[in-house]
C-alpha cells in the first residue's frame, strides 16, 4: 500500500503546489491581477476538477480488470476513458465561456474583468489535456504504474514556474502578457502532463506486445454508460465537498478581514494535509479493486483497513500538530498578530477533523474499489449541506461566533461524513466476505 500511495501522495502535493506559486506569482502584478485570478480560479477549478470525476469510475473497472487478469479490458477502459475526456472538454469549455459575460452582467469590476477575461480563455486550452491526463493516469495508477505521475505533477510544477516567470513578465524576449501569461503557462503544464503520462502508456504498450493497438477503438456505448454511473455519483460528491468551501469563504468575506485571512490561511493548511490521504484514497482505490476482480474479499478488506489505518496515523499525527503549533504554522503565511491569533484558534478546531477527514476520503477510495460511488455521495451531501453548513450559518452569524462557527460546523460535518463512511465500508466488507463464503469454489 505505501510502495502504491507514497508517489500518489507526492503527486497530490505537487498539484496544490502549482496553485500555490500561481498565487503567488501573481501577487506582483498587484492587488487587482490577484482579485481576478484568485476569481477565476473559483470559477475554472471547480467546474473542470468536478468533471473530472466523470472518469474516477476508470479506478474501479481498470483495477478490477486488472486483478481479475483481464488485461485487454483494461486497454478497452483505457480506450472509452479517452473517448469521454475528448467529449467532456467542449462541454465544460462552453460552460466556462459562458459564464465571462454572465460576471460582466452582474457588475464584476471593470478592471477585474478586463484581466479576468484573457486568463480564463488561457485556461481553456489546458482542459483537454487535462482530461486526458486525468484518463491515462487513472489507467496507469490501476495497473500498477505510480511513478511516472509523480515524476508528471513534479517536473509540471518546474515548467509552471518557467512559463510564469517567461510569459507573465516578459523575460526572454516574450510579451508581457500579465495574468493572461499564467494561464498560458498552466495550459502548457497542463499539456506537458498529459504528454508524459500517454509516453509511460506507451512505453507499458511496447513491453506488453503493443496491445492497445490490437483492440477496436470506436467507443463502447455500453462500457461508456458504465463509467458514466460510477463517475456521477464521484463528480457530485467533488462538487458538494467543493461548493462547501466555496460557500463558508463567502461567509467569512462577510466577516471583517482578519477573520477572512485568518480562514484562507487555515484552508490552505488543511488543504495541504488532505493532499497525503488523497494519494492514499487512489491507492485503496486501486487495491481493492484488484482484490475484487480476483475474487479475493479478504484482500478488499485487508487492503481498505490497511488505507485506513495509514490514513489516520498521518492525519492524527497532522492533528497533533494543528493542536500543538498552530500560531507558528500560521506565521509561516503571514506576521499579522491578529490573523496569527484567530487562524491558530481556527487550527485547533481544524485539528479535531483531521482524522475524520483522512477517514472519509480514504473509505471513499476504498468504496469505489468495490463500485459504490453513490454512499459517499449521499454523506457528502448530508453531512455538510444538510447539517454542517446549516450550523455553520447559525454559530457564524444569530449566535454571534463569527468565522469560529464556521469552522465549527465544518468539523461536524467531516466527523458525521468520516464516522458514517467508516461504518459504510464495515458493511460492505462483511456482505461481501459472506456473499464469498456463500457462493460455491467452481462458480467463483
Amino acid at each position: 500500500m505505501l510502495r502504491l500511495a507514497a508517489p500518489l501522495a507526492l503527486a497530490e502535493l505537487g498539484w496544490m503546489a502549482m496553485g500555490a506559486v500561481d498565487t503567488v506569482m501573481a501577487g506582483g502584478l498587484g492587488p487587482a491581477a490577484l482579485g481576478a485570478g484568485s476569481l477565476g480560479n473559483m470559477i475554472f477549478y471547480p467546474t473542470v476538477i468536478g468533471a473530472t470525476g466523470l472518469l474516477l469510475g476508470m479506478d474501479t473497472l481498470v483495477a478490477q480488470s486488472f486483478g481479475a487478469g483481464d488485461h485487454m479490458d483494461t486497454r478497452r477502459t483505457l480506450v472509452n476513458g479517452i473517448w469521454l475526456a475528448l467529449a467532456i472538454s467542449p462541454l465544460l469549455a462552453g460552460l466556462i465561456l459562458v459564464l465571462i459575460p454572465l460576471l460582466r452582467a452582474a457588475g464584476v469590476n471593470p478592471v477585474v474583468m478586463l484581466l479576468l477575461s484573457p486568463y480564463l480563455e488561457a485556461l481553456l486550452w489546458g482542459i483537454p489535456p487535462l482530461l486526458l491526463y486525468t484518463a491515462f493516469r487513472r489507467y496507469l495508477q490501476a495497473v500498477n504504474i505510480v511513478h511516472p505521475v509523480m515524476f508528471a505533477l513534479i517536473t509540471a510544477n518546474l515548467i509552471n514556474v518557467l512559463g510564469n516567470w517567461i510569459l507573465m513578465y516578459g523575460h526572454w524576449g516574450a510579451p508581457r502578457m500579465g495574468l493572461a501569461g499564467s494561464g498560458w503557462s498552466t495550459s502548457i503544464s497542463r499539456l506537458y502532463m498529459a504528454a508524459v503520462l500517454l509516453v509511460a502508456v506507451l512505453w507499458h504498450e511496447r513491453e506488453s506486445g503493443n496491445r492497445l493497438f490490437r483492440i477496436p477503438w470506436a467507443p463502447n456505448l455500453k462500457r461508456l454508460r458504465r463509467l458514466v454511473q460510477l463517475g456521477l455519483p464521484a463528480a457530485g460528491q467533488i462538487a458538494f465537498e467543493g461548493a462547501v468551501f466555496g460557500l463558508v469563504t463567502v461567509l467569512a468575506a462577510k466577516l471583517d478581514e482578519v477573520s477572512l485571512a485568518a480562514h484562507g490561511i487555515a484552508v490552505q493548511i488543511i488543504g495541504t494535509t488532505f493532499m497525503v490521504p488523497l494519494g492514499i484514497s487512489s491507492a485503496a482505490s486501486v487495491r481493492v479493486g484488484q482484490a475484487v476482480g480476483r475474487h479475493d474479499p479478504h484482500g478488499a478488506s485487508a487492503a481498505g483497513w490497511t488505507a485506513l489505518a495509514i490514513s489516520g496515523m498521518f492525519m492524527g499525527s497532522a492533528g497533533i500538530l494543528l493542536w500543538a503549533a498552530p500560531r507558528f504554522l500560521v506565521h509561516l503565511f503571514i506576521r499579522n498578530s491578529a490573523v496569527v491569533a484567530s487562524g491558530a484558534i481556527l487550527l485547533r478546531i481544524a485539528a479535531f477533523f483531521q482524522l475524520f477527514d483522512g477517514f472519509q476520503v480514504t473509505a471513499t477510495g476504498a468504496l469505489r474499489g468495490l463500485g459504490d460511488t453513490r454512499s459517499p455521495m449521499l454523506a457528502h451531501f448530508a453531512g455538510y449541506w444538510i447539517v454542517g453548513l446549516p450550523v455553520a450559518y447559525l454559530l457564524c452569524f444569530p449566535w454571534n461566533w463569527g468565522v469560529t462557527g464556521i469552522w465549527v460546523g465544518l468539523t461536524i460535518a467531516l466527523i458525521l461524513i468520516g464516522g458514517t463512511l467508516l461504518l459504510v465500508w464495515r458493511r460492505r466488507t462483511i456482505s461481501l466476505a459472506k456473499t464469498a463464503e456463500s457462493t460455491p469454489k467452481n462458480q467463483t
